[in-house]
């Protein structure tokens, strides 16, 4: 499938992949950190970003959202190559490497491992904050993301220091949040969403400190999945990319040895 994506760099093919909402943007800390050492490719989801929607009468599901990003590595004539997700892409980043079609897969804070509570209390979240960006006036949006305390009102959920979103990337990320014909959908997949099977590439599992969409809790029960410790990304949300890109960019470097 052919999707957009953003790519830069030179050496081993690192595919990245943004979170519900979100686009290739989400990656812009660390994207030129990664590409001193990788080729990298950050891709927006079908129904996401710019990306078209997935075909007509293919439902919104993690599962399918991996099947087009496995059919996106053979438009780009990738062959194994590592993968790094967020969130709903740490997910995807996971089943990947349980079909075998990865040669390594990091998740930063991926879903899928929440009890029903905590289930309810991010579909929660994210569908106030997509209502919020889709019902915000262009002059309102911008004036918010000008205001350090509006940038906290807009992203606190999402970052532990909204202070380092630039309004730039903020507006851009209310833009794509607004606009995702996916969103909807693949949020109401989250309901039937499990672990996927075991990994048969290795992987690597990060989870911010202060995540407050996905709590850390949750990392326990990525770690019993994965069979090891769960990374702890200190001063860091729930989109660590922002909060601390060299931590970041750092733990899929090492990752994708």
């Amino acid at each position: 499938m052919e999707l957009a994506f953003e790519r830069r760099g030179t050496g081993s093919p690192l595919v990245l992949l943004h979170g519900v909402g979100h686009h290739w943007q989400a990656w812009l800390p660390v994207l030129d950190r990664l590409a001193a050492e990788r080729d990298v490719i950050a891709v927006d989801f079908p129904g996401f970003g710019i990306s078209p929607p997935l075909p007509s009468g293919t439902p919104y599901t993690a599962e399918s959202l991996a099947d087009a990003i496995e059919s996106f590595f053979g438009v780009l004539g990738l062959r194994d190559p590592h993968v790094a997700g967020s969130s709903l892409g740490g997910y995807v980043a996971l089943e990947l490497a349980s079909r075998g079609v990865v040669r390594s897969a990091t998740a930063l804070s991926p879903v899928g491992f929440w009890n029903r509570s905590e289930l309810a209390y991010a579909r929660a979240v994210l569908r106030a904050t997509r209502a919020s960006a889709r019902h915000l006036p262009p002059g309102r949006a911008a004036a918010l993301a000008e205001d350090p305390l509006g940038r906290v009102l807009c992203a606190g959920v999402m970052v532990a220091h909204p202070g380092r979103l630039s309004p730039e990337a903020l507006l851009a990320a209310l833009q794509a949040l607004g606009d995702a014909s996916g969103f909807d959908e693949t949020l109401a997949s989250f309901a039937g969403l499990m672990p996927p099977a075991p990994p048969k590439a290795p992987v690597t599992i990060a989870w911010g400190e202060h995540d407050r969409l996905l709590p850390r809790r949750q990392a326990i029960r990525a770690a019993r999945w994965s069979g090891q410790r769960v990374k702890l990304l200190r001063g860091c949300g729930h989109l660590p990319m922002t909060d601390d890109p060299e931590l970041v960019a750092g733990v899929l470097l090492r990752a994708s040895r």
